[in-house]
């Protein structure tokens, strides 16, 4: 009897091909759209807070504000902000600072008014005044110089203080030292953190503050 013997060939090889695993992008868009949400809640927090004089007696509300400037503080952790950015004359908006809030809240004992409160900032001259304007005519700054110690710390040392009115003035002595960072930074807005653990949000006045 005849036989057949038939070649059993392998199949064709055909390699299974997995689709990449979709995986998601950071992009520049999305890091902005953060950013701007998270300035947002923390400008909102602060709107009715008359630059801090209402959180100091609100822990629940100072607690969501602190909150809301750590967010603020991730976002900006990789980023340079002593550089030129720095520079400017800075309003305040909100602060834990005890010192500013006493004498804003304290202005009407002596017949006026506590207007801005500034910080006035030149990275290349290393000079920073804290003022604060008591309108029409009456201002108290304090001079300091600045050093640049990383990409986000400034050290400062006061070297005079002055109390100036529309006709007169009066020198106080140089009174401290210490450094601030500032944690986010744009170009409306500056958040920072000092030395002692207090906070400040400040934006960029309108106007450039000269003494």
């Amino acid at each position: 009897m005849a036989t057949c013997q038939c070649l059993l060939l392998p199949a064709p090889f055909k390699p299974t091909i997995i689709p990449p695993k979709p995986t998601s992008k950071i992009t520049c868009s999305s890091i902005t759209t953060q950013s701007q949400s998270a300035k947002q809640h923390l400008l909102t927090l602060i709107s009715d807070q008359h630059r801090g004089l209402k959180t100091q007696n609100d822990p629940v509300k100072r607690s969501s504000i602190i909150q809301a400037i750590t967010a603020m503080a991730d976002l900006g952790k990789d980023t340079v902000t002593t550089d030129d950015s720095l520079s400017a004359t800075w309003r305040l908006l909100w602060t834990t600072e005890k010192e500013q809030l006493f004498i804003i809240e304290k202005a009407p004992l002596f017949g006026t008014q506590a207007g801005d409160v500034l910080q006035v900032i030149d990275v290349e001259k290393r000079t920073l005044n804290n003022v604060i304007t008591f309108p029409p005519d009456g201002v108290f700054f304090v001079r300091s110089s600045i050093e640049v110690a990383s990409s986000q710390r400034v050290n400062f040392r006061f070297t005079s203080a002055v109390l100036r009115g529309k006709s007169w003035e009066i020198p106080l002595p140089p009174f401290g030292q210490g450094w601030f960072e500032s944690v986010y930074i744009d170009e409306e807005i500056r958040v920072v953190k000092d030395i002692r653990g207090d906070y400040l949000v400040v934006d960029k006045a309108p106007y450039a503050w000269k003494e």
